[in-house]
């Protein structure tokens, strides 16, 4: 597919303005028994890694291609790398997301987590980023996103995580692609509100230092602290602020985000909530469209 000037720039706007949110669909492989669980798909319905990939990629499959899965009100989707290597209906994922259902693609890159220090879990390294991103070039890929976690209001951390966050950026960027930077702050600290307070200062100071029409997206978790993230909405280098759904349920996750009106969802667990492999199509359409409507509302 390769990237097209005019394709990347039409993304880009409806990025930046359309309304809607973004679906995240990159469980990894740590993460996806637990997906496939909530699924009704259990450990014993599969033999190995091949055949438990195989099951997230037929659910995700089967999300994608939902008559209710459409730019209407789903304007981006994250893809995990297995999803993007592979094909729906013989389509590559990415090229059928853009043309056919006018969703911009974006990939997870990060591999996962480092332990807990100083309050926070770094990424860990990323051998072999830059043949990733110009693979995702390849695809059709519009940005990418990678996660790291903080756990408490710790100043050494935080400015770490940040740090980290902004290298990777800079690479993604110089590859031609838009990264969402994602310091997810865990939902269940004690020091949240602090926490945030912490990050929203160290990312100002790192999106000052970005090139002029150099922009980035953030994936946060939603502030307890309501429109404390405003000002990066504003900032000129941020293309979109997105919130995680952080372990809330569907329900709190879009009261919580309706009272943040310059964030918008990219809601992972939350848009899968009450789905399950042994639903009808018709079930499962309406389970979806229902969370679906829900979300998109919420972001207003």
């Amino acid at each position: 597919m390769g990237t097209d000037p005019d394709v990347t720039a039409k993304q880009a706007e409806q990025m930046r303005s359309a309304s809607g949110f973004i679906a995240a669909l990159d469980q990894s492989g740590g993460s996806t028994p637990k997906a496939l669980r909530l699924y009704g798909v259990e450990e014993s319905d599969y033999a190995g890694d091949e055949e438990m990939f195989a099951e997230i990629h037929a659910m995700r499959a089967r999300i994608i291609t939902a008559p209710c899965f459409t730019n209407d009100k789903v304007i981006g989707a994250i893809l995990f790398e297995r999803t993007m290597r592979g094909e729906i209906d013989g389509k590559p994922v990415a090229q059928l997301l853009w043309e056919d259902r006018g969703i911009v693609p974006f990939l997870k890159i990060d591999k996962g987590l480092e332990e807990e220090k100083d309050g926070v879990q770094l990424m860990k390294p990323m051998p072999g980023l830059a043949d990733l991103l110009a693979d995702a070039n390849g695809f059709g890929i519009f940005g990418t996103k990678e996660r790291s976690v903080i756990q408490s209001a710790n100043q050494a951390g935080i400015e770490a995580v940040v740090g980290q966050q902004f290298a990777v950026a800079r690479t993604v960027l110089d590859a031609g692609l838009i990264p969402i930077i994602e310091p997810e702050v865990n939902i269940h600290s004690e020091t949240k509100a602090e926490a945030e307070a912490m990050l929203k200062a160290a990312i100002l100071t790192h999106l000052d230092r970005l090139g002029e029409c150099e922009e980035v997206m953030l994936k946060l978790t939603i502030p307890s602290e309501d429109g404390l993230y405003d000002d990066l909405a504003d900032h000129p280098g941020v293309m979109r602020v997105v919130a995680l759904s952080g372990g809330y349920s569907t329900d709190e996750a879009c009261e919580r985000l309706a009272r943040q009106p310059k964030m918008i969802a990219s809601f992972s667990r939350a848009l899968t909530e009450g789905l399950s492999k042994q639903q009808s199509e018709a079930e499962f359409n309406a389970a979806l469209g229902a969370n679906i409507d829900k979300i998109a509302a919420a972001s207003g």
